[in-house]
C-alpha cells in the first residue's frame, strides 16, 4: 500500500539532499534514517517507547539541551 505524507518544502529539500542517488525513493531513504535508531543491544530488544526516548535524548544533545554532570551532582548534593 502506498500513502502520502505532508512535508514542508524545506523538509523535502533536506531529504532530497540525503539521497545517495536520484533513483533512491523517499521510502528507502526514510527506512535508512530510521535504522539509525538502534533496535536493541546485547541484553535484548528495546521497547518502542525506549527507542523514542533515545532519539529524543540524542536530539536534545544536538540542540544543546543538556546539563553538565558536575552541576547535576551539585544540585543533588553528591
Amino acid at each position: 500500500m502506498i500513502t502520502t505524507i505532508q512535508l514542508s518544502a524545506s523538509t523535502r529539500q533536506r531529504l532530497a539532499a540525503l539521497k545517495t542517488s536520484p533513483r533512491e525513493t523517499y521510502d528507502e531513504l526514510l527506512n535508512k534514517l530510521m535504522a539509525l535508531v538502534p533496535e536493541g543491544d546485547d541484553e535484548g530488544l528495546y521497547t518502542d517507547s525506549f527507542r523514542i526516548g533515545l532519539l529524543g535524548a540524542r536530539l536534545d544533545i544536538r540542540a544543546g539541551r543538556t546539563t553538565a554532570h558536575d552541576l547535576v551532582k551539585q544540585r543533588l548534593g553528591l
